[in-house]
């Protein structure tokens, strides 16, 4: 009986955590990068924009499985990594974007180029773009696919957008 009553007690916090909403600021302090940054980070080459409408939202996940695209509340009630940065897409020249991480180790990295400005990913607005620049299909990668390894300063990272094609998402094809 104890067990049970226990049991049914852990379940309640998990759908409470689960249901907690989800905050847009939520990752951002921790993942904010201080001029000049020499620590655990990622500097993120973004390329094959579609155009400069909207913002983009660069976040870091632990690289398994479980934890990749998670719920933000959720990992950081479990002590898990997760963080965000989140800027209006510069209008002219390159996009490079700063994240700081916990510390040396592998991370997954996401990327969406919110155009709509409704902070979630539409698949027939917004691209989206990960780690390791995996070929996507109908769902997402495998946090093997793109995880990247950083060491105790800046780690170069270059992540190409993918946006709706056909019934799929893909890279932009470009002219000429």
């Amino acid at each position: 009986m104890v067990i049970r009553a226990t049991s049914l007690f852990v379940t309640a916090l998990l759908l409470g955590a689960a249901a907690l909403p989800s905050s847009p600021d939520l990752g951002k302090k921790e993942g904010q990068c201080r001029r000049d940054e020499q620590g655990p980070s990622l500097l993120v080459d973004v390329e094959g924009l579609k155009d400069r409408q909207g913002s983009l939202k660069l976040e870091v996940y632990p690289a398994n499985d479980e934890d990749f695209l998670a719920d933000d509340n959720v990992l950081l009630n479990a002590g898990k990594v997760f963080r965000r940065v989140e800027v209006p897409v510069p209008q002219t020249g390159s996009v490079r974007l700063c994240i700081r991480v916990p510390g040396p180790g592998a991370y997954a990295v996401s990327l969406l180029h919110d155009r709509d400005g409704n902070r979630k990913f539409g698949w027939t607005v917004d691209g989206i773009g990960f780690s390791g620049n995996p070929k996507l299909g109908w769902s997402k990668p495998k946090a093997a696919r793109v995880a990247v390894t950083t060491g105790a300063g800046p780690t170069l990272l270059s992540i190409l957008m993918n946006y709706r094609s056909g019934l799929g998402v893909a890279p932009l094809k470009r002219k000429g």
